[in-house]
């Protein structure tokens, strides 16, 4: 029996940290240190930054879990207009689709850098503000919704047009339609792009770190890049590695299960 593909892919992030950890310990072999000062060396590391690498994790899971909830709302209630709007639509609307889709062109063309810092008093004014990991999940869902409407639509677009044909001759309502026909039919595919989503929210959190976000991306600024305390930006990105890995992996089992 094939191993699981799913699970091949997480064994390898795990490989990949230990190597990045065996390598990290390589180097400090270099600097004059023996094998067990090497590692005596990493597990001080571990130790000193554990409480603060655990807290920056939390802020971290709950940026990107919130972020992509919200961007994947709004992210399909975009998407199902522009399904309905656009030109081979089930309702074709030019003016409407033409707005939603410059709408969703000119916020996915803003780099999340300066998409945060430009929508900071908006921040404020919503969330009371704008510094810390519960204003930051606004920024993320305004950069992440136009990318996941787009992925969406993709998914729709690619449902057999002779299926939702059928249905609208058995006289299904659009909101059928759109729920009972393309969403299961598009399913396992928008299970890998929600993946692919919140794989792109966590390279957003890392970089609101460095405006006050919070999370890992904030540690590795404040005490890596700062302080010069390599290390910490070391385990910052192993930690990265390993959610990327696991959240990966947890799409590809659900495609394959959904599939």
């Amino acid at each position: 029996m094939k191993p699981d593909v799913g699970f091949r892919s997480l064994f390898l992030g795990l490989f990949f940290s230990l190597a990045g950890l065996l390598t990290f310990m390589i180097c400090l072999y270099i600097f004059s240190l023996s094998p067990g000062e090497a590692v005596q060396a990493i597990l001080a590391s571990f130790t000193r930054i554990r409480e603060e690498l655990f807290i920056s994790l939390q802020q971290t899971l709950y940026m990107v879990f919130f972020s992509t909830l919200f961007s994947f709302i709004i992210g399909f209630g975009l998407a199902s207009l522009m399904i309905i709007t656009g030109p081979q639509g089930l309702r074709p609307h030019f003016y409407v689709y033409s707005v939603l889709d410059v709408t969703v062109d000119i916020l996915r063309s803003l780099p999340f850098i300066i998409l945060i810092i430009f929508i900071m008093p908006l921040t404020r004014l919503i969330m009371g503000t704008a510094i810390g990991t519960f204003p930051t999940v606004l920024p993320l869902t305004v950069a992440a919704a136009p990318f996941a409407a787009r992925l969406i639509e993709a998914n729709f677009l690619e449902v057999d047009r002779g299926v939702v044909e059928a249905a609208r001759s058995f006289g299904a309502s659009t909101p059928q339609i759109i729920f009972r026909v393309l969403l299961p039919e598009a399913l396992p595919a928008i299970i890998l792009n929600v993946a692919v989503l919140a794989i792109a929210l966590l390279g957003y959190s890392a970089m609101a770190g460095a405006v006050g976000g919070g999370g890992l991306g904030d540690l590795a600024y404040r005490l890596g890049y700062n302080r010069f305390q390599n290390d910490v930006s070391i385990w910052c990105i192993l930690v990265l590695v390993l959610l990327v890995r696991c959240i990966q992996t947890a799409g590809n089992i659900l495609y394959r299960r959904l599939r």
